[in-house]
């Protein structure tokens, strides 16, 4: 029971993890190669303020801000480059972040940090805590994707151009896409080192960046339900199929491969297309 427990708060995280740069790429069409190092300045914010003494629940949202206000300042990267070069850019941001956490002893250096204090919360409690942070994170992603402001992040995806002839100030919701993105990817940092208890910088470098793109691709890009669904199955892959650790990317590879072939639109078009078909059956 305690092994199912762990891995649906992994998934939960994950879930969460994956809808934060949903709402970058998916939701407003800016690629992100760097989106690890938020969720890296989540967690060890959140670690560092719990071993000083801090209550886990008040480190969550100081986590979020610090997260966002750095996605808000990388976030003017993107009003003078686009696509390929955006995409280079967050790497950079990706790789300076590891960088600094391995320089600096009082992160932790290559050893991480370890011994983070409990939350207070049992295991239950905290899959429980995990899985409705992950349900209004959702929540509010469909808020967001149905309001003025998603309709804006839609047309900027599509056309910046066009959306600036008719007036709409697209820096402004650029910037407010990588603040809202990041500070959830911060929030999800503050659950991954409480859940784990300990941080070190390799859980946020380029491959963890990738494995969460993987997520929002292989689930349907701009897709609340469909990258739930993705972050959800690819991060419980490993646990169901043990063998799969060792060869996580090369597997992940092979799906976005399969997807972008057979089903561009990911598995949340895949759905769709069965469902479909099944009614029409009927």
């Amino acid at each position: 029971m305690e092994y199912e427990i762990s891995l649906l708060t992994t998934m939960a995280i994950s879930v969460l993890f994956a809808l934060s740069l949903n709402l970058i790429t998916g939701f407003c069409g800016q690629i992100s190669l760097g989106h690890a190092a938020f969720l890296g300045i989540g967690a060890y914010l959140s670690a560092l303020l719990s071993k000083a003494g801090l209550p886990f629940l008040a480190t969550l949202p100081l986590g979020m801000l610090l997260a966002g206000i750095i996605g808000a300042i990388v976030g003017l990267a993107s009003l003078r480059v686009r696509a390929d070069f955006l995409a280079i850019t967050t790497m950079g941001v990706g790789f300076l972040f590891v960088g600094i956490v391995r320089q600096q002893d009082w992160l932790g250096g290559e050893l991480g940090v370890s011994a983070i204090p409990d939350s207070g919360l049992s295991k239950v409690g905290f899959m429980v805590f995990s899985l409705l942070l992950c349900v209004a994170t959702a929540a509010l992603c469909i808020y967001i994707r149905k309001s003025w402001m998603g309709r804006v992040f839609n047309g900027v995806a599509e056309d910046e151009d066009t959306m600036r002839v008719l007036g709409i100030d697209v820096p402004r919701y650029k910037l407010a896409a990588f603040a809202i993105g990041t500070a959830l990817a911060g929030l999800a940092g503050g659950l991954y080192a409480q859940h784990l208890k300990f941080i070190g910088p390799d859980s946020f470098g380029f491959v963890e960046s990738v494995t969460v793109l993987s997520m929002v691709v292989v689930g349907g890009i701009g897709s609340v339900v469909g990258v739930s669904l993705g972050a959800a199955v690819l991060s419980a892959l490993p646990a169901w199929f043990q063998f799969i650790g060792d060869y996580k990317l090369l597997v992940y590879g092979g799906l976005l491969f399969l997807m972008m072939r057979f089903s561009p639109g990911g598995m949340a078009a895949l759905v769709t297309r069965l469902v479909k078909r099944n009614g029409g059956r009927a």
